[in-house]
């Protein structure tokens, strides 16, 4: 397998954290959405990251897709979420709010970077919905007593949370207040000593 895409991207990470967990092989392509978009184009179209080439050719793109094609093939008993039900249902939860609050920390970095006009209607925007997503997050972690959010091992949102904090607290040390959020940021903390996160990972450095 090729994984496309650089780990500063916490969509990128994640997958990568999972092929890791899983002992899936894989070739890694640190390509950037910048500087190399038409050799991501050659795989995806929309030269967007990750985007995972399988052995057979079959290009998947987009974090969730991806995974769950990595869970299928780990099977039920080693997949790194629940299979079916609610268990499942509320693992999704939180990964959509911990990909979505990742979406928009990438949005206001580009319209910090990228954008000589800014519009501060929509910095306040994208601000505020940070905020209300990293609330909800602290007050579901803080809710469970378990040493990851769904268990005793950790899971897709465990790592997706970590992965989408990382970039949040690096691109914007002004919006992350680890004294407002401590329980996300003491879980944080906790996957990030874990060997496999310091072995996938990039500092995050603005597109130019």
């Amino acid at each position: 397998m090729i994984l496309i895409g650089q780990y500063d991207s916490p969509f990128v990470r994640r997958v990568a954290i999972a092929l890791n967990l899983y002992g899936f092989e894989y070739e890694h392509r640190p390509w950037s959405t910048f500087g190399d978009a038409d050799k991501i184009a050659e795989f995806n179209p929309l030269s967007r990251v990750p985007t995972l080439v399988l052995d057979s050719g079959e290009v998947l793109i987009e974090s969730m897709t991806i995974l769950d094609y990595l869970d299928e093939e780990a099977g039920d008993e080693r997949a790194m979420i629940a299979s079916s039900g609610a268990a499942r249902r509320q693992a999704l939860k939180v990964c959509a709010l911990a990909t979505g609050l990742a979406d928009k920390a990438v949005a206001l970095v580009y319209e910090r970077v990228l954008h000589e006009q800014k519009s501060e209607m929509w910095i306040e925007r994208c601000s505020k919905q940070v905020g209300r997503v990293l609330d909800v997050l602290e007050a579901d972690r803080a809710s469970r007593a378990t040493p990851y959010w769904f268990g005793d091992a950790i899971g897709h949102a465990d790592i997706a949370v970590t992965c989408a904090l990382r970039f949040t607290r690096e691109a914007h040390p002004a919006i992350f207040n680890a004294a407002r959020w401590p329980t996300l940021a003491a879980h944080a903390d906790r996957c990030e000593a874990l060997l496999v996160f310091q072995k996938i990972v990039q500092p995050f450095i603005p597109p130019q």
